[in-house]
């Protein structure tokens, strides 16, 4: 007999937790509330407001809110104040045909808050990543260079990067062209970046597919075709392997 109440108690308990619903909230803001600038305590006055919104109550009682959450009704009104301030929520007023009007609250600016971290947290990381990029071709240079970089060859590929706007495959490409005709030179490099601008190669695929022409058109024993004004560009010999014993 005990068995069978228990069991009929344990059902009871079972319907009561069902009739009494569910709180749908998002799981990005149960991730990043904090991130927004939201205490523990507004987070659950939040999920409160929420839970009184999806029951069909848009301004609800915080007297009750506070006697639920376990807090004075001044601290209630505190962290409301404080939700408005931070724009998590705002006070609508809205007003019926007959003219009556009513208060609710606004839930959904946080939507938007989410959606400008989530902008900004991934443009962090773009941000990072093309500085560990620029840093490894900064080491790539140097490694090809044989030596580190002065100061003004490190503001010289500053610049092609934030002025001219090259691509860093672009100037990595250029780099390796420059290194294949044995020009170490950034003055070399120069012109060969100016020379696909003026091909308006402006992408990895578009150079190498010119490279590839070039190659067909000249044959394997090419001269660089960079060399616009001799004057500028330093000279490169080329030794005549075929006449040493």
């Amino acid at each position: 007999m005990n068995k069978q109440k228990e069991s009929v108690t344990k059902m009871l308990e079972l319907t009561r937790y069902l009739q009494a619903g569910n709180t749908t909230i998002s799981n990005l803001l149960l991730n990043h509330y904090h991130d927004l600038g939201m205490s523990h305590q507004e987070f659950i006055l939040y999920m409160k407001l929420m839970q009184h919104q999806q029951q069909g109550v848009p301004f609800p009682d915080l007297l009750k809110i506070a006697e639920q959450m376990g807090e004075s009704a001044e601290i209630i009104f505190h962290l409301v104040e404080s939700l408005l301030n931070k724009n998590i929520i705002a006070m609508v007023t809205t007003q019926n045909e007959q003219g009556q009007t009513s208060d609710s609250y606004d839930l959904t600016l946080v939507y938007g808050r989410l959606s400008q971290l989530e902008t900004s947290k991934a443009h962090q990381v773009s941000v990072k990543n093309e500085q560990e990029q620029q840093r490894e071709l900064f080491q790539l240079f140097e490694s090809e260079f044989g030596r580190p970089l002065s100061p003004m060859e490190l503001e010289t590929i500053g610049l092609w990067i934030h002025e001219d706007q090259y691509k860093l495959e672009i100037i990595q490409l250029a780099l390796r062209e420059a290194v294949l005709n044995q020009a170490y030179s950034l003055k070399y490099i120069d012109r060969i970046l100016l020379n696909w601008e003026r091909k308006n190669l402006r992408s990895k695929e578009q150079i190498i597919s010119e490279q590839q022409k070039r190659k067909k058109a000249l044959g394997k024993n090419e001269q660089p075709i960079y060399q616009e004004s001799q004057d500028e560009l330093p000279i490169i010999p080329m030794d005549n392997w075929l006449s040493q014993t």
